[in-house]
């Protein structure tokens, strides 16, 4: 079946503005991890630009396809060196939950929008699916699944020695447990267990 759209403002709504949804999601996030490991003492982000709002420095545009395409994606991932950090243990999971807690933030700053102001249909419309996209991101970051942030959590509130032991499996399976889940169909009903109750209380 093909679609063609001679509607601009359809174009606009159905094609262009989730890309920007998608960009604007990515790139708060990204910045987040790179914000939160400077205040932590770690220049390398800074170094590496990352210390930025501008979307070019962490999109991915393979990510950025795939996540269009198979709703799975991904940004350039913000370099870290945790050696840096006063409690490397400790920081490295503060870092790794900035970013799923920055697109929290973002949902909850929309959704108030949505409470206290009148809008038409459209841009409510677009404003719940912004909410939903940032909800979804944060809570698909935090499974404990490499490369995901939720693994890097995870195995910081480890001991030591169990994380260490865990960190080479969870790297070596964690991008064909992703995909497995994704082509069984289990991927998307065990982000939305999570992602459905913080929406209701959101929307």
């Amino acid at each position: 079946m093909a679609v063609i759209i001679t509607d601009k403002r359809h174009f606009l709504n159905m094609l262009i503005l989730p890309i920007i949804f998608l960009i604007l999601a990515i790139t708060v996030h990204e910045y987040a991890h790179a914000l939160v490991a400077d205040k932590l003492g770690d220049p390398t982000p800074r170094a590496y630009g990352r210390l930025s709002l501008n979307p070019l420095k962490h999109i991915d545009i393979f990510g950025l396809l795939a996540l269009l395409l198979i709703k799975i994606g991904w940004g350039k991932p913000v370099p870290i060196d945790s050696s840096n950090f006063q409690n490397p243990k400790r920081d490295e999971v503060l870092v790794s939950l900035a970013g799923p807690l920055s697109n929290i933030i973002l949902a909850i700053i929309f959704s108030l929008i949505l409470k206290f102001t009148s809008l038409s249909a459209l841009p409510t419309l677009l404003i719940s699916n912004f909410i939903q996209l940032n909800v979804i991101l944060a809570v698909f970051n935090l499974l404990p699944i490499a490369p995901l942030d939720g693994s890097k959590i995870f195995l910081g509130l480890l001991p030591i020695e169990t994380s260490i032991l865990w960190q080479e499996d969870m790297q070596k399976y964690g991008y064909i447990i992703i995909l497995l889940l994704s082509y069984t169909g289990l991927l998307f009903p065990i982000i939305n267990f999570f992602a459905i109750p913080i929406l209701n209380l959101l929307l």
